[in-house]
């Protein structure tokens, strides 16, 4: 964050914008605060978001520059807000929380105003319920971060609610972002910023939709210096004002396989490039990669910390010992790390240590501590290696131009002869190449700490994670299954089943859980093989009997064959989707169900055995059956090789799954002769 700049520097102000600009000029609504009208509580969301729990009737902010009591600007917030509640889904929206920064330094941001109501129709009568006063309170959730929260009174389903605030800052280095869209629909919404001549900002665009602009406007404002006698002094200042609005936005729907929402979300952003001040000159703010790089080796929460070599050589020795070659080294080095140093479930691109050896000492740390631990290590045994650092999927995409605070975590690059090995240490059943799932968000910028120049990499996973479900049963004459279940996972389905199993308290708490959506499930003789060596395929087998699965009416029986893995609902829902598939990685999932008939059992009718592919060998979903004898056999495939698909993709990957559901959905139908 940027602390205050000084008043006395002047700059000439240019901003580069790529959103579209309005040709003529249109006139925009102007609302008050506390002037409803009686026709908003008719006001009903229609179209693709007609069942929506709510409606944004509008939002509307403005953003501009003051000068504070220290004599630097800062930054002043304005948001107008109003809501339609449908339904109780939307009484979320009375509870209003607003995250307030400080730096620990003196530079905060805060509330400086808040006003909010509640509005019902009353036979034609409009009451008014205004916020009490003792429902604001603060909860402060660390030295860096202030939460204030108000709750609206008087809630309920056709209430239209209201508040406004202002927000004032220090920071003016990067402007909180301004969404247009978000998870209700909105009729209209509006930000307008007012810059001084002394400040070039850079403005980001995200989403779908084409954000609308009127401006920038030339115009002056007249701004207060205050001085310590007590007196002030005003000045006229130059601004450029632009207003950026969309009107009848849709609300952005969560669904399944996505990074977060935030990066489809349409939104606006703004971050300082320049100033440019008489008496200090053009300063600029923009940097390159090789700034960012050469800070970051500089800082003792970074480079320092992977520089520094107690406990590294020493250590390094008792981890290797006779091992020569450059891949057995590293594999004795990452087992040594993600094995004795445990995770405490924070990304972290900086470390909050001050060295490897408490780290160490401690047993565990954030990412940034353990694979910097990692890279320390693999530095003393004289092998090439390099940080990657990223974004993790739940922290977003990162834009791709210079921008370090959009990184949250960092892995490790290692180069053994003609390979190079992604290593993360946060999980003690990573594999070379198996970052953790949180990570896998496409590409991270690999760091060449010889010349402090960075170069983007593929972070993608290419290999296919496999299940393969095998049952082996046989059905008596009073419809009870008996047999052996055989499941076998490598890669990233194999991962998960080590990290559930060895979560549980035993294995007894582990089958608990397995069979916990599984009715008529009894386990015995489980076995599990390779859980300790991670880059095996993972088996398990165990005898099992099913009761309650199969249904009859006269002398017929109806069972579905896929007992408990069936892919119940489509994760696809959506009538059009406009950002990206995201599996994370490609994967496949085998099913084969093998039941022994009692004598007298024929089938009377089976499904139709299908395939569906998708386009240009995208993926696929096979199933067949097959009647050998007294033996009924069944075989679903579900092949999903790539690891995201386009928007484009999307109706076909919607309908595959269609399928998916409808064909594992059919029935078996066996007759007793």
């Amino acid at each position: 964050m940027l602390k205050k700049l000084n008043l006395l520097l002047i700059v000439l102000l240019l901003i580069k914008i790529e959103v579209s600009a309005q040709k003529t000029q249109e006139k925009l609504p102007v609302f008050k605060y506390g002037k409803v009208e009686p026709g908003e509580f008719e006001t009903k969301p229609d179209g693709v978001d007609s069942s929506a729990a709510a409606i944004k009737l509008f939002d509307v902010g403005n953003g501009y520059f003051e000068i504070g009591p220290g004599g630097g600007f800062i930054y002043v917030f304005e948001r107008h807000v109003r809501y339609k509640i449908i339904q109780k889904k939307g009484y979320d929206l009375a509870d209003l929380e607003l995250r307030l920064y400080r730096d620990g330094k003196g530079n905060e941001e805060k509330l400086d105003l808040i006003n909010a109501a509640t509005y019902n129709l009353n036979n034609g009568k409009i009451e008014v319920s205004k916020m009490a006063g003792d429902a604001k309170f603060t909860n402060q959730v660390d030295n860096k971060h202030v939460i204030k929260k108000i709750t609206l009174p008087n809630v309920k389903e056709g209430s239209i609610i209201e508040y406004r605030y202002k927000t004032k800052s220090d920071f003016t280095f990067k402007l909180d972002d301004w969404y247009f869209q978000e998870k209700y629909p909105t009729k209209y919404s509006s930000f307008t910023i007012t810059i001084p001549e002394y400040y070039l900002y850079k403005i980001e665009v995200g989403g779908y939709y084409d954000i609308n602009k009127i401006g920038p406007v030339d115009n002056s404002q007249n701004l207060t210096i205050p001085n310590g006698s007590g007196k002030s002094e005003t000045i006229s200042v130059k601004t450029s004002k632009t207003q950026y609005y969309i009107k009848n936005i849709p609300a952005i729907k969560d669904e399944s396989y996505i990074t977060t929402l935030d990066d489809y979300a349409s939104k606006i952003g703004f971050e300082l490039k320049a100033t440019n001040f008489p008496q200090g000159g053009y300063q600029e703010y923009t940097t390159t990669w090789p700034k960012i790089i050469k800070e970051m080796m500089a800082h003792d929460n970074f480079g320092g910390y992977i520089q520094k070599k107690n406990p590294g050589k020493e250590l390094i020795k008792e981890i290797i010992k006779d091992e020569t070659t450059p891949e057995g080294k590293m594999n004795l080095i990452f087992n040594y790390v993600k094995n004795n140093i445990k995770w405490d479930n924070k990304y972290r691109l900086y470390t909050d240590a001050n060295g490897p050896k408490s780290v160490l000492e401690k047993k565990s740390g954030s990412s940034s501590e353990i694979n910097l631990l990692l890279l320390n290590l693999l530095d003393a045994a004289g092998l090439e290696s390099y940080p990657i650092i990223i974004s993790t999927r739940d922290n977003g995409t990162h834009p791709g131009y210079p921008l370090a605070s959009k990184f949250n975590s960092v892995v490790i690059m290692t180069i053994t002869g003609d390979q190079k090995n992604l290593l993360d240490a946060v999980n003690k059943n990573n594999t070379p190449g198996l970052l953790s799932y949180a990570n896998l968000n496409h590409r991270g910028l690999k760091i060449n700490r010889t010349d402090n120049t960075g170069e983007w990499i593929s972070t993608e996973n290419n290999k296919i994670s496999r299940s393969s479900i095998f049952y082996a049963l046989t059905l008596d004459t009073e419809n009870k299954l008996k047999g052996t279940l055989s499941i076998s996972s490598n890669n990233y389905e194999g991962l998960d089943t080590r990290n559930a199993y060895q979560k549980a308290t035993n294995q007894e708490e582990f089958l608990k859980n397995y069979k916990n959506d599984k009715p008529g499930l009894e386990i015995s003789n489980y076995k599990i093989e390779n859980l300790d060596n991670a880059g095996e395929t993972l088996i398990e087998s165990m005898d099992v009997t099913i009761e309650d699965n199969i249904e009859t009416a006269g002398n017929l029986s109806y069972f579905m064959p896929l007992l408990y893995e069936r892919t119940k609902k489509n994760p696809f829902t959506l009538e059009e989707r406009n950002y990206p598939v995201d599996f994370a990685y490609p994967k496949e999932e085998n099913y084969h169900l093998s039941i022994e008939l009692p004598a007298g059992y024929k089938p009377e009718q089976l499904p139709k055995n299908e395939k569906f592919q998708l386009p240009e060998n995208g993926g696929s979903f096979t199933i067949m059956y097959v009647m050998e004898e007294n033996k009924l056999n069944m075989v679903s495939k579900i092949s999903l090789l790539k690891s995201s698909y386009t928007s484009e993709e999307y109706y076909n990957l919607k309908e595959l799954f269609n399928n998916i559901v409808r064909k594992q959905a059919e029935q078996i139908v066996l007759k007793k002769i």
